[in-house]
């Protein structure tokens, strides 16, 4: 998360366009974004049969079978906050930010109690700190009020809370519920347009597009699966293809290389660099 971004929640800048026709995940309550204008856009043709879709998918679950949020988290509560935190900001600096955050105030009566001046000196090393310590604040306040302290599995409500849009919603009705979602960060958005998988204009474009073409078994970690190759393979200014499981089957313009690397599994999250 740590190319350009903005929004409510973090997602990609893009310019306006009509949402794609709503799409809905199996097994998931879970709808892509719905539609709009007078008539539908046809849909991209994409380069690659469903089988090969299957396959792409299939070798990242090799990789990592039970991939892992790179986000220090303990509960949903916490979970929720790293994400609002993570907005313009890598994963390594928001733990390093938290983890003396989340030691004071893991609940959100806790951190209701901490106060907006503590919060703040917690993170202040992150992007945009003195912001997102009012929305860390106030969202604690607002699960007090509405929810009783806990965190609602339920998009709506999710998204009705301060700092919270899309993006983060599907990041905590994935990893902290299960839920079938894919929330598109900046990483996302690159492969679903990079690789012609999922072309769009916008995150809910991408996101629209994805969530159908994705097979079971494999929707409930995609989500992870896509972001960490585009964190450490797909990578935004050069990708890796050496790398590349997928290789032989990707259709991207930048491709320097058609030979998969080799497929072996991976740890479900790199080494985190410890508090300093």
């Amino acid at each position: 998360m740590a190319e350009k971004i903005g929004s409510k929640d973090g997602a990609v800048k893009a310019r306006k366009s009509p949402r794609a026709a709503s799409a809905k995940t199996s097994g998931s309550k879970t709808t892509a974004p719905k539609g709009r204008g007078k008539a539908a856009k046809a849909e991209p043709k994409i380069p690659y049969r469903p089988d090969e879709v299957a396959e792409i998918f299939r070798r990242f679950s090799v990789q990592r079978p039970e991939p892992e949020s790179e986000l220090e988290h303990s509960n949903p509560f916490t979970l929720l906050v790293a994400v609002v935190l993570s907005a313009q900001a890598t994963d390594a600096g928001v733990n390093k930010a938290t983890r003396g955050l989340f030691a004071s105030a893991d609940t959100p009566e806790a951190m209701a109690a901490l106060g907006e001046d503590a919060i703040r000196d917690h993170i202040k090393t992150i992007g945009l700190y003195r912001n997102k310590a009012k929305n860390v604040l106030a969202l604690s306040e607002a699960l007090i009020a509405r929810h009783g302290g806990e965190v609602p599995r339920d998009r709506a409500a999710l998204e009705a809370l301060p700092g919270v849009g899309r993006k983060t919603a599907n990041v905590v009705l994935n990893v902290a519920f299960g839920e079938e979602t894919l929330a598109v960060d900046t990483h996302i958005f690159r492969i679903g347009n990079r690789l012609k998988l999922a072309p769009g204009k916008t995150p809910d474009e991408v996101e629209a597009r994805l969530l159908p073409i994705v097979p079971q078994p494999y929707r409930r970690h995609a989500h992870h699966w896509l972001i960490l190759h585009g964190r450490y393979v797909c990578k935004a200014r050069k990708p890796d293809c050496g790398a590349c499981v997928i290789a032989d089957l990707c259709h991207a313009d930048e491709k320097t290389n058609a030979v998969p690397a080799e497929l072996i599994e991976l740890p479900a999250r790199l080494p985190q660099p410890p508090a300093s």
